[in-house]
């Protein structure tokens, strides 16, 4: 079977681009097809994937300011010759979904959300749009949106991250999803001893305004627990500015280095409402609980009183209220390393095979065999 991978852009190394690693995984010798590649930023083994950018990588700057170029991306993806390809598996948050496909290659798009930025996320959106740019980006989104669900036509089947996500999609689209959570490498991660763990908070993250750092900010301020957080971004001097001498800044850390401050916290502090949320998952892959916002993707990968506590509200109070919770709870380290196993490579290939098989058989199924008398009328 022949396959093509196509995904929004291969600029750095976050969860959508570990999903694009491990569909490489399943399927070595497929191309990718993306709009922009920066190679330099990737880890060393992406340099296997045979990446055929889009003419946007041609454009000048296009590698560092790609997002700029939003409104070119559909016609971008609509420019790859997808023709020969038996399966095309896309790897979609945004335009990636748009490749046109030719009637008996079969479409699979895996779906880590609709674009939010266009969908659910619209006013926030706007609101931090220059007001005199206002129209201009509303007539944008609003043609997105309209090309946005014209794409969705064009997949045969679609595969969302998580409940949350597949819920969006039948919202939007009006279409079905089957869930298979995007996988973690969990041997990367390796829990301590207990006399090698900490007494401090963690936080990794993207310092952005939806990730909700500042409340595990303002609930160390407020315990005085000891916080450190790992991350950059454009609210790095915002939440240092309000951050008490218990609350410590790291920075940019390697993987490695991750996952040894993973190992050794006492808990992760999970702000954000996402769409499903992969570290999360790889502290439990430390053997560390998780104090996570009760919504969203948290919900499907934390268990309350298990593997983690959750809050209800995104307020400081409910987190400082779940903090008392996680002292009160008596953790066992193995269990929670055994609940991150469920979501390693090999399940998710496994499900991910399973439905790409099914749908490869049912287009076959679908077509008229060679050699058939068709009448009409």
């Amino acid at each position: 079977m022949k396959v093509a991978l196509v995904h929004e852009w291969l600029t750095t190394l976050g969860g959508s681009e570990r999903v694009v690693w491990a569909f490489h995984r399943m399927f070595p010798e497929a191309p990718v097809f993306t709009t922009v590649h920066r190679k330099d930023l990737l880890p060393a083994e992406f340099n296997r994937l045979d990446v055929r950018p889009s003419f946007l990588q041609k454009l000048p700057g296009a590698t560092r300011h790609y997002q700029k170029l939003l409104p070119l991306m559909p016609l971008a993806f609509e420019q790859f010759d997808m023709a020969g390809y038996d399966l095309v598996l896309s790897s979609s948050h945004a335009c990636a979904k748009g490749v046109i496909t030719r009637p008996e290659t079969v479409h699979v798009c895996y779906t880590h959300t609709p674009m939010r930025y266009a969908w659910d996320l619209y006013h926030s959106y706007q609101e931090t749009v220059n007001p005199l740019l206002r129209p201009v980006s509303a007539a944008l989104l609003s043609y997105l949106r309209q090309w946005d669900v014209l794409a969705a036509n064009r997949v045969d089947h679609f595969v969302a991250n998580s409940r949350e996500v597949a819920r969006r999609i039948n919202k939007h689209y009006r279409r079905k999803a089957a869930v298979v959570p995007p996988p973690i490498d969990v041997e990367r991660f390796t829990p301590r001893p207990a006399n090698q763990v900490e007494d401090h908070l963690l936080v990794v993250s993207r310092l952005v305004p939806y990730k909700r750092v500042d409340l595990a900010v303002e609930a160390a301020n407020r315990t005085g627990q000891r916080l450190r957080i790992i991350g950059d971004g454009p609210l790095y001097a915002e939440l240092k500015a309000m951050a008490k001498p218990n609350v410590e800044f790291v920075g940019h850390l390697s993987d490695e280095l991750v996952a040894d401050e993973m190992a050794r916290c006492k808990a992760l502090l999970f702000g954000a409402f996402e769409d499903f949320g992969l570290v999360p998952l790889e502290v439990q892959a430390s053997g560390r609980p998780v104090v996570a916002y009760g919504a969203g993707g948290a919900l499907e990968t934390v268990i309350d009183g298990v593997t983690g506590v959750f809050f209800p509200e995104q307020t400081a109070d409910s987190v400082v209220a779940a903090l008392v919770r996680l002292d009160r709870t008596e953790f066992e380290p193995a269990a929670i390393r055994r609940h991150a196993e469920g979501f390693g490579f090999e399940a998710f290939a496994e499900q991910m095979r399973g439905m790409i098989e099914a749908a490869v058989a049912e287009r076959r199924m679908g077509e008229i065999p060679t050699g058939t008398e068709v009448v009409y009328g």
